[in-house]
């Protein structure tokens, strides 16, 4: 995964609470096997003016010039609950996104997150709605700035907002890494133990 380690982009406010995985993409959205592709049904219920078409509709805030190529979402609160489908997160990856700010998250979804190279930040909803205030006039040109390695959401008038995050997910995202890369780091401990498991239950490796 590319690691995350500052970005700088077009946010989108999408402020209301209890933003559900459907409404992050539909089920009838979820016909592949495969991370590929998800993209193009992300908020399709919203995006779109029918189920099933491909008719933009022009109200829905990313489908509007100013929040063009928005690659972070200020969210509301419970952003992402409802059902644990990790073709969410993978929709939201391939349309672009690389953030979402939030006073909360569904933890499933959280966790999704995380292990998808996707930076979810907690902020309080009242710093949410500066943030959204600060860019609301030229979106294009008023970006935020969202650093992991200083652990802080920047306006571009050069206010800062700190935000915790737990160090093992701060380590997968600085370096890229999955659940599974980030394993593989004990790589020699592994085989050292297993080793050693081989010696003491031989029975066990037949």
């Amino acid at each position: 995964m590319e690691p995350f380690t500052v970005h700088t982009g077009v946010a989108a406010p999408m402020l209301q609470a209890n933003i559900d995985t459907d409404a992050i993409i539909p089920s009838r959205e979820m016909k592949l096997v495969s991370k590929q592709g998800l993209g193009e049904g992300l908020f399709a219920a919203w995006r779109y003016k029918l189920p099933g078409s491909r008719e933009i509709n022009p109200d829905f805030i990313l489908n509007t010039p100013p929040y063009e190529n928005t690659t972070i979402l200020l969210g509301g609160p419970n952003f992402g609950c409802g059902s644990s489908r990790e073709h969410a997160v993978w929709a939201l990856a391939e349309y672009g996104i690389r953030a979402i700010i939030a006073p909360g998250f569904g933890s499933i979804f959280y966790n999704n997150c995380i292990g998808n190279g996707l930076l979810p930040v907690v902020l309080s909803e009242a710093t949410i709605r500066r943030l959204a205030q600060a860019i609301e006039a030229s979106p294009q040109q008023q970006q935020l700035r969202v650093d992991l390695q200083q652990q802080q959401v920047c306006t571009p008038q050069g206010d800062c907002f700190a935000f915790t995050i737990e160090k093992d997910a701060r380590d997968m995202l600085l370096n890229g890494l999955d659940r599974i890369g980030a394993t593989l780091q004990y790589q020699t401990q592994i085989d050292a133990f297993e080793k050693e498991d081989r010696k003491r239950r031989s029975w066990a490796y037949l």
